[in-house]
């Protein structure tokens, strides 16, 4: 399991040289620490103080592109890198370690924590991404949840078919590869692994590896009652 199976890396992703794509998708999350302590200065040119609007905390260590959109009342906590064309909308909380490439979309109510997100990504709606990696153009629906934590607080292992990988982390959410797409108020179990292009239906619960190109779901068929009154 390396990580070009899964992603695409963008060229002018603030240091993009120290993420190898012969590693697993876990071993980046310690990566993207060390890469977030390398920039105590920004890759980009100011922010500028006017276009920040009400409401708006930044804090120390977030570094904007200038043509980051942001929105009233959301929360930067750093050390963040935040990529050209990004929108912030309001009451987004980035709550540090977090890099976010070109034109990614950062949505209302949505908490990001020691997180990657590639070019495109879109995490729009009352969604939680901690400890995970979305690839380019990856693409939550409203209210989809990447658990990172088990209930026992174990060690999280990610569980495909024929091999379970230990990722030797107490938190560990998830990797969608470029395009995957996770439907409405589905939630991703720790150590979830979702292939490039494919689709996790709404309402599901789902764990393990879905291989790229496919499709899963818990479905139920659905019963319909006349009225009695």
């Amino acid at each position: 399991m390396k990580c070009h199976d899964y992603f695409t890396l963008p060229e002018d992703l603030p240091g993009a040289e120290k993420f190898s794509l012969e590693a697993a998708p876990w071993e980046w999350l310690a990566v993207l620490s060390e890469v977030l302590k390398s920039f105590p200065e920004s890759p980009y040119p100011p922010y500028p103080k006017e276009k920040i609007p009400p409401g708006c905390f930044i804090g120390p260590g977030v570094h904007l592109h200038p043509s980051v959109k942001l929105s009233p009342n959301c929360t930067l906590e750093g050390p963040a890198i935040i990529g050209p064309e990004t929108e912030i909308r309001p009451g987004a909380w980035i709550r540090g370690k977090a890099l976010i490439g070109r034109g990614a979309v950062i949505g209302n109510s949505t908490e990001i924590k020691n997180a990657l997100l590639l070019d495109g990504a879109q995490v729009p709606h009352f969604n939680y991404v901690g400890d995970s990696i979305l690839g380019q153009k990856a693409h939550l629906g409203a209210g989809v949840i990447l658990s990172n934590l088990r209930l026992d607080q174990a060690i999280v292992e990610i569980r495909g078919e024929s091999i379970t990988h230990s990722t030797n982390l107490r938190k560990c959410g998830a990797f969608l590869g470029d395009e995957a797409e996770v439907g409405c108020n589905a939630v991703l179990q720790p150590g979830t692994v979702i292939g490039r292009r494919s689709l996790v239906l709404p309402l599901t619960s789902f764990s393990g590896v879905l291989p790229a190109h496919t499709i899963t779901g818990q479905n139920a068929r659905q019963k319909v009652f006349p009225r009695r009154d």
